[in-house]
């Protein structure tokens, strides 16, 4: 949460000695006050989108969290990680056909419908080129991940794996390098 605004009130207010209660609309106090509001909404805004940047990442290494819990914090064999990569994969497929099935015929997809069907597209493609995930073969990472707790400082300590649809699999590094 950013602060430069409380910190700016509370210099001006100890400069005057005081609470603010009056300021000259172009003023250097009230120029110095405009100017830390304004960076607090930019500061808030990166941080929103970054946010929104990193929740799919988030999204994904939780739904791998409560697979190794399933497996009892035990390290997963390849093909039951290929298994739970589609399962991840195809998780939005019966959503997307009951919205192609509830459309009319000749209709256009609706906005919701792309977007759904262009991020099944992405996975798919990463499915088979090489889905990027914590390595969930080594014991050390899978009880990492099962202490993570949603904090996005923390998966710089896990070792980080892209498993392609063929069964190889290649260290990563993390964050994810997006194109």
């Amino acid at each position: 949460m950013p602060k430069t605004l409380e910190k700016a009130r509370k210099a001006i207010a100890k400069k005057r000695g005081g609470a603010i209660e009056a300021l000259h609309a172009k003023s250097r106090d009230s120029r110095r006050l405009h100017k830390a509001q304004v960076r607090d909404d930019r500061l808030e805004k990166m941080s929103e989108a970054r946010r929104k940047r990193d929740q799919p990442l988030i999204t994904r290494i939780a739904f791998f969290q409560e697979a190794t819990r399933e497996n009892e914090n035990k390290p997963l064999e390849l093909p039951a990680i290929q298994k739970k990569i589609a399962e991840f994969c195809h998780q939005h497929d019966e959503e997307y056909h009951e919205m192609k099935k509830a459309r009319r015929q000749g209709r256009a997809p609706s906005t919701k419908e792309d977007l759904l069907r262009m991020k099944m597209e992405a996975l798919h493609k990463e499915e088979r080129d090489g889905f990027y995930l914590p390595d969930l073969t080594d014991e050390k990472t899978t009880a990492m991940l099962d202490r993570w707790d949603g904090n996005w400082a923390f998966l710089t300590n896990l070792t980080w794996i892209k498993i392609q649809a063929s069964g190889r699999s290649a260290p990563a590094s993390f964050p994810p390098q997006t194109n």
